[in-house]
């Protein structure tokens, strides 16, 4: 694993990740069973952490793996977490099991990713949510949030592109809330620099005449074979012990009406009727 620069002192890191919590001292002190004194002290730099007292702190102030090694470096430990390629040996049955999450959620779409949004995999549903879409956007590495958006991607597809932004912008700032990650802070940058698309007075109205009941945020989807419409979930390893799969999140897709789930059953039957004709 590569060894990060130290440049701030472990008091400064973790009086920034208190604040970015939006804890005062007394209430980390409460969560940690420690004094606020000593949470003081800690973070001026009049006392160091031992390494089991910074890994309880930074499990109460919920800081990512990969800034957990940040701060065991910091404070002169070494790294707790490793970090390896999602190819590595060590990671393949856990690779295997996410191949498996997505495959079986065929005929719906399921993709997964980084804590970058770089899509890792997908199974083959995802691929009529990527017709028509300009192949540069779809050169490697694919970020499936600027997909979404870009006015050359599925932007001007989204029939809900107001509502389907406001989500994607405001899920991404709570990621970039929890982590800090610079790459998010540009991503975000870019995607609220992107041109607002307008939708014509029709389309606006048949986005209102669905009705989910604030319950989600649906995607709908303007393909060749009509409007899909879904709503997804995340799906990540509960208690991962390496920073590159606590990174890494399955987003499935799941019809959103009773339209969505035919055409795509539809689609797949079709598919499984031509596969059985060709034969072996």
């Amino acid at each position: 694993m590569d060894t990060p620069t130290v440049a701030t002192p472990v008091g400064g890191l973790l009086r920034t990740w208190r604040e970015r919590r939006r804890l005062s001292q007394l209430e980390l002190a409460g969560a940690a069973d420690i004094s606020a004194r000593h949470v003081s002290f800690l973070e001026t730099g009049r006392s160091v952490p031992s390494r089991a007292m910074l890994l309880r702190l930074a499990e109460r102030l919920e800081v990512p793996l990969r800034e957990r090694n940040a701060l065991l470096l910091s404070a002169g430990y070494a790294p707790m977490y490793s970090e390896r390629r999602l190819d590595d040996p060590a990671l393949r049955q856990a690779r295997a099991a996410v191949d498996l999450v997505i495959a079986g959620h065929s005929p719906y779409p399921a993709l997964a990713v980084d804590r970058h949004w770089t899509m890792v995999s997908a199974n083959a549903p995802v691929n009529l949510l990527l017709a028509g879409i300009d192949p540069r956007l779809l050169q490697p590495p694919v970020n499936v949030l600027r997909l979404s958006l870009h006015p050359d991607g599925l932007g001007p597809r989204v029939e809900n592109y107001t509502q389907w932004r406001t989500h994607v912008l405001m899920r991404l700032r709570q990621q970039i809330a929890a982590t800090a990650d610079p790459i998010l802070i540009e991503l975000l940058a870019e995607l609220e620099a992107y041109p607002l698309i307008s939708k014509s007075d029709g389309d606006a109205k048949s986005t209102d005449e669905v009705d989910y009941g604030g319950v989600v945020v649906p995607f709908r989807l303007r393909t060749d074979f009509g409007v899909l419409s879904f709503f997804s979930t995340t799906t990540v390893f509960g208690t991962p012990l390496d920073v590159t799969l606590s990174e890494l999140a399955i987003e499935s897709f799941f019809p959103a009406d009773p339209q969505t789930t035919e055409t795509l059953n539809r689609i797949a039957r079709e598919g499984a009727s031509q596969q059985g004709s060709r034969g072996p």
